[in-house]
C-alpha cells in the first residue's frame, strides 16, 4: 500500500488527540476560517492569535469588514506585515456583500472568484467551512508530503503543487475532508518541522514514511533557492514639534503602500523640511522579500508646524490608535515614543 493511503486514519487519530485549540477551530464559520487563513499566510500562529482576537472583536461580521475605513483597517493589521492581505481581505468581503448579499461563497470555484483566494485557501475554506472534499496544500503539507512519499520535486514549482493535490484528492476522507487537512497542516507545524528538526519519534506516519525508512528526512523537501536581496541604504528622519511626530503617507502602490512612515530617502539625503539641527538617532535593519533595507536616522525639530502634504504630526495617542506605522520602523519606535506626548 502506498504511504499516502496508509495515512488518514492515523493522522486524523493523532489530530483528535493532539489538535491545538484554536479560536478559528472552535467556531469554523467560513468568516473566521477565511480570515485566519490570510492571516496565518507567512506568519507564526504564535503570532496571529492576539491579533485575529483584536481583528474579530472590531470586525466581527464580513458586512463590518466591507465598511471599515482603511486607515482602521490597516491599524488592525499593523504588524502583521504583507499589508496587501489586509487589502485584499476588504476588496473581498465588498465582493461578497455587493455581488452575493452576504451570503458567503460555498464551492472551490465560487471561493477562488474572491479577491486574494488561492487555490490553498479556497480548499481550507471549502473543506475546513463547508466540508467539501478538496485539498488544501501550503508548505507544511508539501513538506509532510515530500517525506512521506519520498517525492524529491522542488515544492516551489506548480507541477510539483498539482500532483501533490492530485495524489491527496485520491485518499481524502470525504466524511471529514476538514479534519484532515488541518491534520496534515498541524502535522508539518508541529511534528514534521523543517530545517532538518523533525520529530519522527511522534510522527502517526513514522511506520509508513519513505524518508525516513531511507534517511533522506533532512534531504527533503527539495526547494529552490531564493534570489539574492537587494541592500537599501536609507535615511530616516525623526522630526518633531510640540511634542508631536511627522509621518507621511506612502504611495498608493508598491512597498508598504498607502501606510504611514516617518520620512525617508535612499542615502545620502537631505533633509526634506528647515529644522534647527539635525542629530543622529537610531540605525535600523528590515528585510523584505527582496529587497533589505539598512537605515541610519537623524533627528532634529521643526521650525514651524506647516508640513507638505500628505504629512500629518502625530502625538502618542494618534500613534497608538489611528496611524499604522509598519514594523519596518520599529527600530525608531522607542526613541520616538520618548520624545512625544
Amino acid at each position: 500500500m502506498e504511504p499516502l493511503e496508509q495515512l488518514p486514519i492515523p493522522l486524523l487519530r493523532w489530530y483528535y488527540e493532539n489538535a491545538r485549540v484554536l479560536p478559528w477551530r472552535s467556531d469554523p464559520t467560513p468568516y473566521h476560517v477565511w480570515v485566519s487563513e490570510i492571516m496565518l499566510q507567512q506568519t507564526r500562529v504564535a503570532a496571529v492569535l492576539e491579533y485575529y482576537r483584536r481583528f474579530m472583536e472590531a470586525l466581527p461580521r464580513v458586512e463590518d469588514l466591507a465598511a471599515v475605513e482603511e486607515d482602521r483597517l490597516m491599524k488592525l493589521w499593523q504588524g502583521l506585515g504583507y499589508y496587501n492581505r489586509a487589502r485584499s481581505l476588504q476588496k473581498a468581503a465588498r465582493q461578497i456583500v455587493c455581488e452575493r448579499d452576504g451570503r458567503f461563497p460555498d464551492t472551490y470555484g465560487e471561493l477562488l472568484e474572491l479577491a486574494g483566494v488561492g487555490e490553498y485557501t479556497a480548499g481550507a475554506v471549502a473543506s475546513i467551512a463547508f466540508g467539501v472534499p478538496v485539498p488544501a496544500v501550503d508548505g507544511n503539507v508539501l513538506r509532510v508530503t515530500a517525506r512521506l512519499t519520498g517525492d524529491g520535486g522542488d515544492i516551489t514549482k506548480p507541477q510539483t503543487r498539482a500532483r501533490v493535490r492530485q495524489a491527496l484528492q485520491a485518499v481524502m476522507p470525504r466524511k471529514a475532508p476538514g479534519d484532515f487537512n488541518q491534520a496534515l497542516m498541524e502535522l508539518g507545524a508541529t511534528v514534521c518541522l523543517p530545517n532538518g528538526a523533525p520529530a519522527c519519534g511522534r510522527c502517526p506516519a513514522r511506520e509508513f514514511c519513505t524518508a525516513l525508512r531511507q534517511d533522506r528526512v533532512g534531504e527533503l523537501p527539495v526547494k529552490a533557492p531564493k534570489a539574492g536581496r537587494r541592500i537599501e541604504e536609507r535615511t530616516v528622519f525623526l522630526l518633531f514639534c510640540r511634542g508631536r511626530v511627522a509621518l507621511r503617507r506612502r504611495e498608493s502602490r508598491g512597498l508598504l503602500a498607502g501606510l504611514w512612515e516617518y520620512p525617508n530617502e535612499r542615502s545620502p539625503a537631505p533633509c526634506p523640511v528647515e529644522v534647527r539641527a539635525l542629530e543622529d538617532g537610531p540605525a535600523g535593519k528590515h528585510i523584505f522579500t527582496h529587497i533589505e533595507w539598512r537605515m541610519t536616522s537623524l533627528a532634529g525639530e521643526v521650525s514651524g508646524p506647516a508640513l507638505p502634504g500628505g504629512w500629518v504630526w502625530a502625538g502618542r495617542e494618534e500613534l497608538q490608535s489611528r496611524y499604522a506605522v509598519p514594523n519596518a520602523f520599529r527600530s525608531f519606535a522607542a526613541y520616538v515614543q520618548a520624545r512625544i506626548t
